[in-house]
């Protein structure tokens, strides 16, 4: 088993790394809020070509792998770029398998004129709600009752954003109407539900990368913080409490690095077990991210909940960022019942 990375992912490690860290500051970060979108780092962002990466060369895209755009995504997380990529990234992909039906719409999302989310919870009367990056999308990805569609909405878009729902994270999600505007139907029935599950998956195990970084960044905060603090003298970070818990953290966080990696790597293998990999990667690395940055924030002390101290952007969106999706009880729940089968069967 090789787990190394090929000469070109590494480039483009180094690359987003290097993006990141000019474009992404933490003053940045702060200046985005409450909204958490910035559409100066957004157009650097379309301009480098992440969010097609995935997208195959014939169609204008990347041609590269989500293993690729995990790396990348993962100093995003680090970095709490405020941008919508991992879901602007999977409907384009999900566009581009829809090539035909999405026509003009797939012309816009490549050339970086429109920006397309994916509404991770199926639509209910006619509404997607708590769409990741909904309130700056110009069209929204959605699965309305065994419909897959797409909808754009004129009103909305980056540079007119709607109104943000209040949430925790500071996160660009809104509720979207998709049965007004321009729709178009990609897929029907079965297909519909698969390609939807898929796209899920990819945004899954995506959003799981974006959290280690998210994570493993929140610890190096902590650490950092413990052996500058002294109590009773002496340096916090020399308490043999305080040395055990970082340590369990760094390898929650290993294991949820490595699993992220496999489940990005599994989509794009084809292995049929993707989905639940995928879905395996984003409930552990939000476990682990939230925990992390919940006792990096404990050990500053008061200071952590106060909006001066960087800690609590990370432990607001490390807990934010998976009730996107849901309960993550409920989300284990549904997990073990498509590995075993529903109870008593």
């Amino acid at each position: 088993m090789d787990l190394d990375f090929t000469e070109d992912q590494v480039a483009l490690r180094e690359m987003v790394e290097d993006f990141v860290e000019k474009e992404s500051s933490v003053d940045v970060v702060r200046a985005a809020e409450p909204l958490g979108f910035s559409p100066t780092v957004w157009r650097k962002v379309v301009d480098m070509g992440l969010a097609t990466i995935t997208v195959a060369e014939d169609l204008g895209g990347g041609g590269a792998g989500f293993l690729d755009l995990a790396l990348a995504v993962e100093h995003f997380g680090r970095t709490l770029t405020p941008v919508p990529l991992i879901e602007a990234a999977v409907a384009n992909h999900t566009l581009a398998t829809f090539a035909s039906p999405a026509g003009k719409l797939l012309e816009d999302a490549i050339a970086g004129d429109a920006l397309v989310t994916l509404a991770v919870r199926p639509a209910v009367d006619g509404v997607a709600t708590i769409v990741p990056g909904g309130a700056v999308a110009d069209a929204v990805i959605a699965l309305d009752g065994d419909d897959l569609v797409v909808v754009r909405q004129s009103t909305i878009s980056p540079s007119s954003p709607a109104e943000a729902i209040p949430n925790l994270g500071a996160l660009p999600i809104a509720d979207r109407e998709v049965r007004d505007g321009e729709r178009i139907v990609l897929a029907r029935g079965p297909e519909a539900v698969a390609a939807h599950r898929r796209a899920v998956g990819q945004w899954e195990a995506l959003t799981a990368n974006a959290l280690v970084g998210a994570g493993q960044r929140a610890l190096e905060i902590g650490l950092d913080y413990v052996m500058e603090r002294k109590a009773f003298g002496v340096l916090i970070g020399t308490f043999q409490t305080i040395q055990h818990r970082f340590a369990d953290d760094v390898t929650a966080l290993d294991g949820a690095r490595l699993l992220a990696y496999e489940a990005a790597w599994a989509l794009d293998a084809g292995q049929d077990n993707a989905g639940e990999l995928a879905t395996m990667a984003f409930l552990y690395a939000g476990e682990a991210a939230f925990k992390t940055a919940a006792e990096s924030l404990q050990f500053h002390g008061g200071y952590g909940y106060t909006l001066e101290y960087d800690i609590q952007l990370y432990f607001r969106r490390a807990k934010a960022w998976v009730l996107v999706a849901g309960d993550p009880k409920a989300g284990y729940a549904d997990l073990g019942r498509r590995f075993y089968g529903p109870k008593g069967a």
